[in-house]
């Protein structure tokens, strides 16, 4: 109990300002809600590869992934996601899923997806985690995201730079491509009341 109250007299601001700080922690929890919700974050824990279609942008990217030969092994998340250990994948997860969840609920996509350092990283990783086996005899010319940065080597998609995702550079890429319809994010009551 004793190292109870210090922490509580700590957090508790003082009587003339508990109205205010209430409010303000009151609009702050609603407006991280709403981004959650409508961003659709919970389902950045699942490995679906609907989850990435939350974000319309990504059409051309699940079409050709899913057009390509690794649609038939893998889903988004063995490539794009950490796979060492599992606080790290879901901790990378709960970054990347917050990070896009707050861009796509604020409008704040790009019209053109570009992997970040830490994505590429995470995918060089993962593409000599996956074909190791198949290529023991060049494996010491792997490298990492800060070797090539250095001169030190290539990273496996400057060879094979249309793997798996094809020619992707604009929403025009996949023009005719059929993929996921993002969910509605209007509550019906909302919608009823809307209509008044």
């Amino acid at each position: 109990m004793q190292i109870i109250q210090p922490i509580r007299s700590f957090f508790r601001p003082p009587k003339e300002w508990r109205v205010q700080v209430f409010i303000v922690s009151g609009v702050l929890f609603g407006f991280g809600a709403l981004t959650l919700y409508v961003g659709n974050a919970t389902s950045y824990l699942s490995d679906d590869p609907k989850a990435c279609m939350n974000c319309h942008v990504m059409a051309p990217q699940y079409a050709t992934w899913e057009r390509g030969s690794h649609a038939r092994v893998t889903v988004c998340n063995d490539c794009h996601v950490p796979h060492d250990n599992p606080f790290r994948k879901y901790a990378f997860k709960a970054m990347d899923g917050t990070r896009h969840s707050f861009m796509f609920t604020f409008r704040m996509e790009p019209q053109v997806i570009h992997i970040h350092d830490a994505g590429t990283a995470v995918v060089q990783e993962n593409c000599i985690r996956c074909h190791s086996l198949l290529t023991q005899n060049i494996q010491e010319r792997f490298v990492t995201l800060d070797t090539q940065k250095h001169g030190g080597g290539k990273l496996c998609w400057e060879c094979h730079r249309e793997t798996p995702h094809g020619r992707v550079n604009s929403l025009a890429s996949v023009p005719y491509a059929r993929v996921p319809v993002p969910s509605e994010v209007t509550p019906e009551w909302m919608k009823k009341y809307l209509e008044k």
